[in-house]
């Protein structure tokens, strides 16, 4: 009786950290989503000055969201989204509209896809 208990509490707490990390990766996600859309609403009215601070913003917000990402994520995903964001911090203050929204909309792409990749799912698990 004693390990059905046992293995019952820690398949609850594995299920629940797996609710867990998704919520928290969910909530990473959309912090970053709209740190990416004011920067890419002012690279389309063409304030470079603010888009430049905005993209700096960016870079914070990635790195204080995404720094217990690699205990639960795949670390190649993490690369590409940095080096992502090592070409928009080129683009943008350089004025090059289409390379820096292109690359803005790589990195939105790449975040909203890890929150989906990583649920607690039937489809997943198995």
């Amino acid at each position: 009786m004693r390990l059905l208990i046992s293995i019952i509490i820690i398949l609850a707490t594995i299920i629940g950290a797996g609710f867990w990390t998704n919520y928290a990766l969910q909530a990473s996600t959309e912090k970053l989503t709209r740190q990416i859309d004011r920067v890419s609403r002012e690279i389309q009215k063409e304030d470079w000055a603010i888009a430049v601070s905005q993209t700096a913003q960016l870079e914070k917000t990635w790195e204080k969201e995404a720094r217990w990402w690699p205990v639960v994520l795949d670390h190649q995903e993490m690369d590409n989204i940095e080096f992502s964001l090592a070409k928009v911090k080129e683009y943008v203050p350089s004025q090059n509209p289409a390379l820096a929204l292109g690359q803005l909309s790589e990195i939105r792409l790449m975040v909203e896809h890890i929150p989906k990749k990583e649920a607690v799912t039937l489809e997943n698990i198995l």
